[in-house]
């Protein structure tokens, strides 16, 4: 019942920032193959959300078919190149940050939200996250994407008491981290708004075809 009460949240939250239909041309004429992911620009107030965050997005990436360097990794060479801080991440050249590792594109990520509030017997956790992927030769935008997601802890509760038990249980220990991973597929999908195949998956280069209507 959680993770129904969290799913259905998740789709009215992305409903809010649908969008019509996405161009794709830049990100099909770029066709990058490695992506660079750099350290997460943190807008809430818990100082351990970016490295959970950072974590949380490889394997999405790796999923739709793209080679993705090894976070840790290059947060420590950003760091010993004299870019600790992650706002300084963003705001360098892209193409100078991609000839560092011989990446094809660099995927920025950003938390507008990591919040748990107690509200009388219920937790609602939050999270919210804005991604750009750039062009390494270029620096042009080649996919955004945007995703919010909100469990409420009181969701599918019967009593009062059993309420109050998953309140203060999310309250101690919020869903951070699998609403994180699960913001991230959702916000990749595709067909959806996401990320079309890679070139790691079989089907890339083909699942931006038309499709002929059923007869």
């Amino acid at each position: 019942m959680r993770v129904l009460a969290l799913t259905l949240l998740a789709a009215l939250l992305a409903c809010a920032h649908a969008a019509g239909p996405r161009d794709y041309s830049k990100l099909v004429a770029a066709d990058p193959r490695a992506i660079l992911v750099v350290p997460v620009v943190n807008k809430s107030v818990e100082v351990e959300a970016p490295d959970y965050f950072l974590s949380t997005l490889p394997v999405p990436l790796a999923e739709r078919g793209y080679y993705v360097f090894p976070v840790n990794l290059v947060k420590r060479v950003l760091e010993d190149d004299g870019l600790a801080d992650a706002s300084m991440v963003h705001d360098a050249d892209p193409i100078r940050l991609c000839s560092i590792f011989g990446a094809d594109a660099v995927l920025y990520a950003t938390i507008e939200q990591w919040t748990a509030r107690y509200v009388l017997l219920s937790t609602i956790t939050s999270v919210e996250f804005s991604y750009v992927l750039k062009d390494c030769k270029t620096s042009a935008e080649l996919w955004t994407g945007h995703h919010a997601m909100q469990y409420d802890s009181s969701a599918g509760q019967q009593g009062l008491l059993a309420a109050a038990i998953m309140a203060v249980a999310e309250k101690s220990k919020p869903s951070y981290l699998p609403m994180a991973r699960q913001a991230n597929i959702d916000a990749m999908a595709f067909p959806g708004p996401g990320l079309p195949a890679g070139p790691y998956r079989p089907e890339h280069g083909h699942d931006l075809e038309p499709t002929s209507p059923p007869r």
